[in-house]
């Protein structure tokens, strides 16, 4: 609550820094944001909604029994798997992981979902190969999938 806070305080202040410098850009990008936001609500309320509906029908015990508990490197491997072929928004996928972790899954498992979702694109490959060629885009994944497991475990072990 105390993080929420001094984030809140620091975009506070940030906005008022900008209304000091350019009063009539900074409302010009608040109305930007406030469109762009109101596009985005609806998706955002069904998938949160779609993220409930699916979480009730799945029992907690079940959650823990795949994703927490003892964790397993089949957990992980399935998780980070998962989050490698996933294209879930952040935005999504953070209430998502809150939401499992609430349910019983491990941390490690949650991070080793969120890491690769956002370190592997295995869904935009073809386009990384056209920007970047096949070499780096293969290096890039494999490093990222590699790091992304090291990152899961070392929040398990902190965690």
């Amino acid at each position: 609550m105390i993080v929420a806070l001094i984030i809140n305080v620091i975009a506070i202040g940030f906005l008022v820094y900008s209304f000091r410098r350019s009063a009539r850009e900074t409302f010009r990008a608040l109305k930007l944001a406030l469109m762009k936001g109101l596009k985005l609500a609806p998706w955002m309320i069904g998938i949160i909604v779609l993220i409930g509906i699916i979480l009730s029908f799945v029992p907690p015990e079940v959650i823990e029994r795949y994703l927490g508990g003892e964790m397993t490197v089949y957990q992980v491997g399935a998780a980070a798997l998962l989050g490698t072929i996933s294209m879930i928004p952040n935005l999504i996928a953070l209430p998502l992981a809150g939401s499992l972790i609430n349910s019983g899954a491990s941390y490690t498992t949650i991070a080793a979902f969120l890491t690769t979702l956002t370190m592997v694109g295995i869904v935009t490959m073809p386009l990384e190969i056209k920007l970047l060629g096949k070499k780096i885009t293969f290096w890039r994944n494999l490093l990222a999938f590699f790091f992304a497991i090291i990152i899961a475990l070392i929040i398990g072990f902190l965690m």
